[in-house]
């Protein structure tokens, strides 16, 4: 699997995706936002199998917001989605923003997010998703436990999930996450 990043905003490129194989296909044709790309290695035409949009926070200039995460429908699961993401953090740390942002609406993300390094603020946005930052929103030297922490607001994160009509793959994925820790940043997932 290749890597990419492509451009930072709002100089970004369009891309066009098939709405039948990504969520949030409409949303990677706008130009005003950075985007980076997974693609498979050695493929002749390039074909995208994943992609991030991202921006600078309206407010905040040393914050830049992941806005929309997309994987191939058939090529989930592979952990494409959590190694793209840790690229444009890493390059995002690199051009100087303090901290990444994300706001999500499903279970898995979360767990995606989290395996990133992300971590669940507490807030929520008008949408009812949970954002997530990077770096983890508590510095460590502030929290008496911090594994219990940690812990605890990853499992507080999920409890939110469960009090949402879900799918039932949604319900059997959060079942076998109750009472778990939160997954070690930067650890491959083949789930």
């Amino acid at each position: 699997m290749e890597y990419e990043l492509l451009d930072w905003p709002p100089d970004g490129p369009k891309l066009r995706l098939d709405y039948e194989r990504f969520s949030y296909a409409g949303k990677f044709v706008m130009t005003n936002t950075g985007k980076a790309v997974a693609r498979e290695e050695g493929d002749e035409d390039g074909e995208i199998v994943a992609a991030v949009a991202f921006n600078e926070d309206r407010t905040d200039e040393d914050t830049l917001w992941l806005r929309y995460v997309t994987v191939a429908r058939d090529r989930r699961g592979e952990g494409i989605g959590p190694r793209l993401c840790r690229l444009v953090r890493d390059r995002a740390l690199e051009r100087g923003y303090e901290r990444l942002r994300i706001a999500v609406n499903n279970p898995f993300a979360y767990e995606a997010l989290y395996r990133c390094g992300f971590a669940y603020t507490g807030e929520t946005t008008g949408i009812a998703e949970l954002v997530l930052e990077y770096p983890r929103p508590d510095p460590i030297d502030e929290v008496e436990d911090p594994d219990r922490h940690a812990a605890e607001r990853y499992r507080t994160g999920l409890e939110e999930f469960r009090e949402r009509d879900l799918s039932a793959e949604e319900e059997e994925f959060l079942e076998s996450r109750r009472g778990s820790e939160p997954p070690d940043p930067e650890v491959e997932a083949d789930s």
